[in-house]
């Protein structure tokens, strides 16, 4: 997916953990981070006490949703998807993408990712890799600021 796409539909889930939610929720009035996990990635579950940070601190300017994607069929496991979601607290909507849809509507092969959008939908910020959170931290910051400004 390349900067500056607009953010696709969120369509085609195995199943929704946490609520549901939908494009037309999230456009509009706040930016969102989109992260990408899987169960059997380590890096994702190292990496999710920051992405929980970021949900928790930022839960009044930035909408956090989080995709799960299968890397093998062990990671289709429902239950196991659950176990590790409440592990973890994960506590945002969880898009399960047994189907790989959202997964390719986005062109995302690695977990973790994470997608960055303003809040018109419009991709600004990717990366992948357990690394990196404070340049991650830098682009929501950008494009929080941007909504921040116009509210003044």
């Amino acid at each position: 997916m390349k900067l500056r796409s607009p953010m696709p539909e969120l369509e085609g889930a195995t199943k929704w953990l946490n609520g549901q939610v939908s494009k037309q929720d999230l456009v509009g009035e706040k930016p969102t981070l989109i992260h990408f996990w899987s169960v059997s990635c380590h890096l994702c579950k190292e990496a999710m006490p920051d992405v929980n940070n970021f949900r928790d601190q930022y839960k009044e300017e930035l909408n956090v949703i989080a995709v799960h994607m299968p890397r093998s069929e062990e990671d289709t496991d429902l239950d196991q998807i659950e176990k590790v979601a409440a592990q973890f607290d994960i506590s945002q909507p969880i898009f399960v993408d047994n189907d790989m849809k959202l997964t390719d509507a986005f062109e995302n092969q690695y977990v973790p990712a994470y997608y960055v959008f303003d809040k018109s939908g419009v991709l600004r910020h990717f990366q992948a890799g357990g690394s990196g959170m404070k340049m991650l931290e830098k682009r929501v910051n950008r494009v929080l600021d941007e909504v921040r400004n116009e509210q003044q």
